[in-house]
């Protein structure tokens, strides 16, 4: 099935809309050119109420229908970029050293706006579609500050929907799942602080080297021995710091690593058991180990009613054999998973073509994506605010 006749007709806009996003990126909260960029498409497409600043800087616009209901759907999309430097060498590469799209926020972005633009033209639907641009999805817990602003009371909204672009997936494709479909993402630092002294008289020290050698080879047993196989989770260390030079064994390593889990009872149990372990190996060696865990998003949990709906409306567009109803979870995270505790909705992946890899570098959004993109959101409004 083809996308709409309307969002083919949008291409060559979206496309410059993406690659104006795409050439000046902004960082966690600091996206305010991308937030007045979207706010002024909004205007000009005559959205019925803008609002900016929630959650610091982000902007809803809510396009009201032609019936009388007041039910209300929210769209999400994120704003901003990663880190990076970039070596595309696309015409639109980023300006800003340092800073880039390197996970396609840009692409969500134009999407969300299409699909706005088509919404606020046609109003064929029954009630409210609130189109959410949100900041800081990379880190900085920007859906969660969204929702504590008072989003989902201030605009009375039902059920939310997230889309995400998938490199590697192809175009004119979809993939979801009920339940769990991103990862928790949490870190954690272990500091261990042992003895030094010479490293000809190590029998005088608490080496924290080979103690900190135990502790990561301890960890590896929370996924081999404490997981119930069938409740995937993932400890991985990541860095390893200790010593100045050769011939001195230090007072002090430091450790860090992630866990990602797609159960919180699997999350609460890696937790205690990355303490028990590094503080027991610890003690047992003369020694301390000090944990700092820090919990990021949750689990990204799809709602199963909501899953059926977001998976009709994208079989509406391409066609039943290019959905995947159940794909694998990623192990990766992703903060809607806030928005998705406030609110009944659904996390959708959508194809990429063959790019490079999301957080790489040479990666850049495949605007050939859009029109696919801009499709599904009108069908799922249009589906959910006429049933």
């Amino acid at each position: 099935m083809p996308i709409l006749n309307r969002a083919a007709e949008m291409h060559e806009e979206a496309s410059a809309w993406r690659r104006h996003i795409h050439e000046n990126p902004g960082l966690l909260y600091d996206v305010e050119e991308t937030a007045a960029f979207v706010e002024a498409r909004l205007r000009e497409f005559g959205v019925d109420e803008i609002v900016t600043g929630i959650g610091r800087t982000g902007v809803v616009g809510i396009i009201r229908g032609r019936g009388e209901s007041t039910r209300v759907i929210g769209l999400r999309a994120d704003m901003d970029a990663l880190p990076l430097s970039e070596i595309t060498g696309k015409p639109w590469a980023s300006r800003h050293e340092g800073k880039m799209h390197a996970c396609g926020h840009d692409g969500h972005t134009a999407m969300l706006l299409g699909a706005a633009k088509y919404l606020s033209e046609t109003r064929n639907f029954n009630g409210a579609v609130a189109v959410i641009f949100q900041p800081a999805e990379e880190g900085g817990r920007g859906a969660l500050a969204m929702v504590e602003d008072g989003m989902m009371e201030r605009f009375n909204i039902a059920e939310v929907y997230g889309m995400h672009n998938m490199p590697g997936m192809p175009l004119g494709t979809f993939a979801i799942r009920k339940g769990g479909i991103m990862a928790a993402p949490d870190k954690f630092s272990i500091t261990i602080k042992g003895r030094g002294g010479h490293a000809a008289e190590p029998h005088r020290t608490a080496d924290p080297i080979v103690i900190g050698a135990q502790i990561v080879g301890g960890l590896q047993m929370i996924a081999a021995r404490n997981a119930n196989p069938l409740r995937s989770v993932v400890v991985s260390i990541t860095q390893f710091h200790a010593g100045t030079t050769h011939n001195i064994i230090p007072e002090e390593a430091l450790l860090t690593g992630t866990v990602r889990s797609l159960d919180e009872a699997v999350r609460d149990m890696a937790e205690q058991r990355i303490r028990q372990i590094a503080e027991g190996i610890a003690l047992a060696n003369g020694a301390v180990a000090e944990v700092d865990y820090e919990r990021a998003c949750p689990v990204t949990v799809n709602h199963p009613e909501e899953t059926v709906h977001a998976a009709r409306a994208a079989i509406d567009i391409v066609g039943a054999p290019n959905v995947n109803t159940e794909v694998d979870p990623s192990m990766a995270g992703e903060d809607f998973a806030f928005m998705l505790q406030a609110r009944p909705g659904a996390y959708i992946m959508i194809g990429n073509g063959p790019t490079a890899a999301l957080h790489n570098p040479a990666y850049d959004f495949n605007d050939e994506a859009l029109g696919y993109g801009i499709s599904y959101w009108v069908k799922l409004a249009e589906q959910r605010l006429t049933d």
